[in-house]
C-alpha cells in the first residue's frame, strides 16, 4: 500500500516520496500493518473553490481523502494530484512548505490523523 509523503529536508525545501506500507500479519479479515500511533483525529470540509498559497504543515499528519481530490506543489516545484481514496503523509512543519488546490472545483471529504 503506498503513501504520499511530503517532507521538508535541511535547507527547507518541500519534497515528495513514496512510502510503501508493509503488512505485518494476514488473516481470514485479510493484511494488516503494524499499529502506528495517533494523537488526534479531525474531520474536513474544504470547498471546491479551495486554493491555498505557500503554507507549512501545522502538525505531522496523514491526511486521508474520502472522496474529491486535491493538488499538492512542494517547493521543489513538484506537483501530484492526491485522490480519492489515497492517503498522504505531510510532514514539511518548517521552511517554505506547500501550496494545496482543489481538483476540478470539486467539495472534498477528508480526515487529518495528527501523529504529534
Amino acid at each position: 500500500m503506498r503513501i504520499h509523503n511530503l517532507y521538508v529536508d535541511d535547507q527547507g525545501e518541500s519534497h515528495f516520496r513514496d512510502i510503501e506500507v508493509e503488512w505485518a500479519s494476514e488473516g481470514p479479515g485479510g493484511k494488516m500493518s503494524k499499529m502506528f500511533p495517533a494523537t488526534g483525529i479531525m474531520f474536513r470540509g474544504t470547498p471546491g473553490s479551495y486554493d491555498y498559497d505557500w503554507h507549512p504543515a501545522p502538525r505531522r499528519q496523514y491526511i486521508i481523502n474520502l472522496d474529491g481530490a486535491v493538488q499538492v506543489t512542494a517547493s521543489d516545484g513538484e506537483s501530484r494530484v492526491i485522490g480519492q481514496g489515497e492517503v498522504f503523509l505531510v510532514e514539511d512543519v518548517r521552511g517554505k512548505g506547500h501550496k494545496s488546490k482543489a481538483v476540478e472545483g470539486k467539495f472534498r471529504h477528508s480526515i487529518f490523523v495528527a501523529i504529534e
